[in-house]
């Protein structure tokens, strides 16, 4: 059996085409979101290395949501008897047909039955929004906010999950995901967005210059200690001339406290 889509087009690597064709299915996917979503060719894989397990005429080839879920609650029973765990966020990716979700989802069943790896594809961080193909358009072809929110949610997810405060999540993520590269795109070209330097920014700086003269001067308070004056020795040596220790705290002059012995005299 031959395909039409190019190893390329697909996504997918040649070894995982020719372990599909060898499978002899019952026809060859050439849209893999949508071939893939409702999960009878996900079963007829299955049924190739399970056949006592995963009998085909329990399975519904349509593409309304109800066969959808029907064919996936066997499915996941299946998994749950034979002990396999694919990953949950493929399975939710490929039945509401997420960008990427169903050949990453067949990846990582060809490396399920057949023990092997592949590197490339499974070390990388599952994205299942468009953001990679928006990064490939020009500027001015990008979704706006509202296009993004109807691009990256299914009417499916919401048919399948009508909870308000998770969509709501689900909203506000792709907004965010949303505004960041739009701050992203401000970065890269501001005089396409008017901004123009602040005073700041054109302004020249040396800090360096700063730092040394700040770091002098309080290494030179810190260094210094205050001695008694020299006049204070002339007034001791003078006989009937008493002296009164009065303590003085100089909080505000230092960054530290210091505690200062004054001699007064008393006469």
């Amino acid at each position: 059996m031959s395909y039409i889509c190019s190893p390329r087009r697909t996504g997918l690597p040649r070894m995982v085409l020719r372990w599909l064709q060898s499978l002899d299915l019952t026809f060859s996917p050439t849209h893999f979101r949508r071939d893939f979503s409702n999960g009878y060719l996900i079963a007829e894989i299955f049924s190739w290395y399970y056949p006592e397990d995963i009998q085909m005429h329990s399975f519904e080839n349509g593409t309304s949501l109800a066969i959808k879920l029907s064919n996936w609650s066997q499915l996941g029973k299946f998994f749950v008897k034979r002990n396999l765990k694919p990953i949950r966020e493929l399975i939710d990716g490929t039945i509401h047909c997420k960008p990427g979700a169903a050949e990453i989802f067949v990846q990582d069943i060809y490396t399920m039955l057949t023990n092997r790896r592949i590197k490339h594809i499974q070390d990388e961080e599952i994205d299942f929004t468009d953001r990679l193909y928006q990064d490939k358009l020009p500027m001015v072809a990008r979704s706006t906010a509202s296009r993004a929110i109807k691009t990256n949610i299914q009417l499916t997810e919401i048919m399948v999950e009508p909870n308000i405060n998770k969509n709501r999540k689900k909203i506000n993520a792709i907004i965010k995901m949303h505004m960041q590269q739009r701050l992203l795109e401000r970065e890269q070209d501001p005089e396409r967005f008017g901004i123009k330097q602040t005073l700041g920014e054109r302004a020249i700086r040396r800090p360096s210059v700063m730092a040394h003269s700040i770091s002098t001067t309080f290494m030179q308070r810190k260094a210094s200690v205050p001695v008694p004056s020299t006049g204070s020795t002339e007034i001791r040596g003078k006989t009937g001339v008493h002296f009164k220790t009065i303590q003085v705290k100089q909080a505000e002059r230092y960054p530290f406290d210091v505690n200062v012995t004054v001699e007064a005299p008393r006469l």
